[in-house]
């Protein structure tokens, strides 16, 4: 019996996924964190059709996350949901294992930029704080 390569890895449950997301917005600086204080984090297989359609995505790979709420500047409401962030499982690992990226640093890329695209931030300022928030 021959081995090649390495022994098969067991897939992140939405669990891992959870916890190096929550880990990754622990990192964040202020004031992203006092910001995000309330965020609430899903993970699931893949984003809903209507979501897909929304950010004009034909492949279902194609999104890894989603962040939603009220842009920063705008005034919260009473009523407001949570903002949230959605990381979707299948996409993610799809990435994951195309990369060869480490699953925390691909976490990290995610979070900050859904959260950096809500705060406006610039690409550049998303790879300063990504390296902010790297372990």
């Amino acid at each position: 019996m021959s081995h090649h390569g390495q022994p098969p890895r067991l897939a992140p449950t939405p669990q891992d996924i959870e916890t190096l997301a929550l880990e990754a917005l622990s990192r964040l600086p202020e004031p992203f964190r006092d910001h995000l204080a309330h965020v609430v984090l899903f993970v699931q297989e893949f984003a809903d059709a209507d979501i897909l359609k929304e950010m004009e995505v034909d492949d279902p790979f194609g999104l890894t996350g989603l962040y939603t709420g009220r842009p920063v500047g705008q005034e919260a409401q009473s009523g407001d949901p949570p903002p949230t962030v959605h990381l979707f499982r299948r996409p993610l690992l799809d990435e994951w294992v195309e990369t060869g990226v480490p699953l925390d640093v691909l976490i990290n890329h995610v979070v900050v930029h859904e959260i950096g695209h809500h705060f406006g931030l610039s690409d550049i300022d998303m790879h300063v704080l990504e390296d902010m928030v790297a372990s």
